[in-house]
């Protein structure tokens, strides 16, 4: 967490956390998500209707020096709700798919959206062929243009798939799609 952070929170400990406003796509893509998005449905939603669904999603997020702050500053909580902590307020993410996205590299190499490297624990795939990473840092998605990387490292026996449903992996890998939701019920 940046130092900055750290002296806002110091300096407000008591600052509401923000709901809803902030999405992370399967891609590893930030997306604000003003009223008029949190209106149109769940981030990520299936929604039949591709405009409601893109609607929902909000707009890219594309100014480099904002996404490093967030990635920077992005970590999860006990109830498994992941957030960016912007200054003294927790800004709760709401989740496409997981709280990472996976990148594969050289030698199997595996770094998160966020830019931070991580060390694979243990591999799962789900009923639609989408393989997932539990690492050091949390549980993630690998990312659609890594899928020939992940295969390989299968192949070659370095990670050793664990079927699970995709209905299931929140429950399992303890992670919260939607804080947003929550606050709702």
């Amino acid at each position: 967490m940046d130092d900055i952070v750290k002296a806002a929170l110091a300096k407000w400990p008591n600052v509401p956390n923000c709901y809803g406003w902030l999405g992370l796509d399967a891609r590893g893509n930030w997306y604000m998500r003003d009223e008029r998005a949190q209106a149109a449905g769940l981030f990520g939603a299936a929604d039949p209707e591709p405009a409601r669904r893109l609607a929902a999603k909000g707009s890219l997020l594309r100014h480099d020096k904002l996404i490093d702050f967030i990635q920077r500053n992005y970590e999860g909580d006990a109830q498994g709700q992941w957030f960016f902590q912007n200054g003294p307020q927790r800004v709760y993410v709401e989740l496409e798919a997981t709280p990472f996205i996976w990148r594969i590299g050289d030698g199997f190499s595996v770094t998160a959206h966020t830019g931070a490297q991580a060390r694979v624990q243990r591999c799962a795939v789900d009923e639609e062929g989408h393989v997932y990473l539990e690492t050091d840092l949390g549980f993630g998605l690998v990312h659609t243009q890594d899928m020939l990387a992940a295969s390989d490292a299968i192949e070659q026996g370095l990670w050793v798939p664990q079927s699970c449903a995709a209905t299931e992996l929140t429950q399992k890998f303890g992670f919260v799609m939607s804080p947003h939701a929550l606050q709702k019920t």
